[in-house]
């Protein structure tokens, strides 16, 4: 199976096709920052997310991924501020991005409207363990190359205490990765569509479904979920990615603002007889910042 996946990634090089996709993720709703540029300070806090998934558990050389998120809104300006460092590995490729994104905030209506653009970079590397179709095939690099270029994002974000929607382009400029041995690789611009609603059915319960969608070329992901909370603390659901996989989702606050959710993805493909799931784990950690002014103060000579 190895060398399936190897001898695959070695003739996409030999096209120069676009590079592989943005990576996939379940637990979409706790993990918007990474996707949209305008969510930065939503949340009216300072919050930091480590997200891990390892796709396709058992298929060797499947894909693993590691997200560092970090957002705060900054009042005074109404904007927010976020970075992304995002670890997405392939078999012998490997990549790495990091964006900084910057949000402007206004109000409207029962909510907020948002507009967020991100700019960072994108390094790419090959490594050299292939098995080539046809020995001394000049196009399967005999030694490892890496290539780092330029990124850049936008988003659109409306959010209320009830629901949220939202819009966004990555990788925009599509830029070339240019690896030696006329080994090139073409970003491509993915569209994200988001949305999501809170249902209160009474003090202790709340359902909270959402859609989520990806669209790269050639290819439109969809993924619909619900989960249900209890005081705002516990949740438990469902995940539906139309012929892919479906997935149970459970998580909740461990210790004052710290809170961690774990995913597992049970592909619904033809994939599902040579892997063992998907498997995600997030943590997250948010701590309200007092949005107050200060009370304005004096000393007399009672108080001395």
């Amino acid at each position: 199976m190895k060398k399936l996946i190897l001898v695959f990634i070695g003739f996409s090089m030999v096209l120069g096709i676009r590079a592989q996709q943005d990576p996939q993720f379940t637990q979409n709703m706790f993990n918007r920052m990474a996707v949209n540029p305008a969510f930065a300070g939503a949340s009216e806090a300072i919050c930091g997310t480590l997200l891990t998934r390892p796709q396709w558990m058992g298929f060797s050389g499947a894909p693993t991924t590691s997200v560092f998120s970090f957002d705060m809104p900054i009042a005074s300006i109404n904007s927010g501020v976020g970075l992304n460092i995002i670890s997405d590995n392939l078999g012998q490729e490997k990549n790495v991005h990091a964006r900084a994104a910057y949000a402007y905030r206004m109000p409207l209506g029962k909510g907020k409207l948002s507009f967020g653009a991100e700019l960072g970079i994108m390094n790419k590397q090959l490594g050299t363990d292939f098995v080539a179709i046809d020995i001394g095939d000049p196009n399967i690099p005999s030694l490892s190359s890496t290539a780092t270029v330029f990124d850049a994002g936008l988003g659109a974000y409306y959010y209320t205490p009830d629901y949220y929607v939202g819009f966004s382009a990555t990788h925009l400029p599509q830029s070339t990765f240019r690896l030696g041995n006329g080994t090139n690789f073409k970003s491509a611009t993915h569209f994200y569509l988001m949305a999501g609603y809170n249902f209160h059915l009474n003090p202790d319960w709340d359902i909270r479904p959402m859609v989520f969608v990806k669209n790269a070329p050639g290819k439109t992901q969809i993924d619909i979920n619900a989960n249900a909370v209890y005081q705002d603390k516990y949740w438990g659901g469902l995940s539906f990615r139309p012929g892919d996989a479906v997935a149970v989702l459970i998580g909740g606050k461990v210790w004052k603002d710290l809170r961690a959710g774990i995913s597992y993805d049970i592909n619904t493909s033809r994939l599902n007889s040579y892997n063992n799931g998907s498997l995600e784990i997030l943590v997250n950690y948010c701590f309200k910042i007092n949005m107050e002014k200060p009370r304005s103060s004096h000393r007399t000579v009672r108080n001395l």
